[in-house]
């Protein structure tokens, strides 16, 4: 084969190779990155109680709300896992109360959480996902977001600080919580 046919024939077979790597990235990009809409959202837990049966002294108690539909919930799962296998023998309970008249499970890796009804004042939470944490005493330290910003990992999470300070006895007082980052709504869509 002649050199220049030759280099026509690879030129050609990168030019189509470079073609197909760059409708691929699109296609990739089209389908599974979204952009990240910063959304601000006030989390009030002056009317969030426990349900009777877990109100009171007791453990420490972590309660995640979380939304089947919302994909920001899939950001956070990784992390509640890494919390449940940290806190958990700590004496740590962990429960879930799914958005009202949503429908869906967990992954398996979040197993370990024990599913709850609604919480007396949950209906008008802002948005999910978002955690209450409640103190030995039965008193709530934590209403919130796990973290700030698109995705949560332990190293810009809010919940690893207080579930330690807890831990060790130290009070904390953090019930109304002013967050940026990936929520969807809570209310049921009527």
């Amino acid at each position: 084969m002649p050199t220049r046919r030759r280099n026509l024939l690879v030129s050609l077979l990168a030019i189509l190779w470079l073609g197909a790597m760059l409708a691929a990235f699109w296609w990739y990009e089209a389908r599974y990155i979204r952009p990240f809409d910063t959304r601000t959202e006030l989390f009030s837990g002056a009317e969030l109680r426990l349900p009777a049966e877990l109100a009171g002294p007791g453990p420490i108690r972590l309660v995640h709300f979380w939304d089947p539909a919302c994909p920001c919930n899939v950001g956070n799962q990784q992390h509640l896992a890494e919390l449940i296998s940290r806190y958990a023998p700590q004496g740590v309970m962990f429960y879930a109360v799914q958005r009202p008249g949503s429908h869906g499970s967990l992954p398996q890796t979040l197993s370990a959480l024990l599913p709850l009804e609604q919480l007396p004042g949950s209906e008008n939470l802002p948005a999910s996902p978002a955690v209450g944490i409640w103190d030995r005493d039965g008193r709530l330290a934590y209403f919130g977001p796990y973290s700030e910003g698109a995705l949560c990992t332990s190293a810009n999470s809010f919940i690893e600080p207080i579930l330690d300070a807890l831990g060790a006895g130290r009070p904390v007082q953090a019930d109304s919580n002013l967050a940026a980052g990936c929520f969807c709504d809570w209310t049921a869509s009527e």
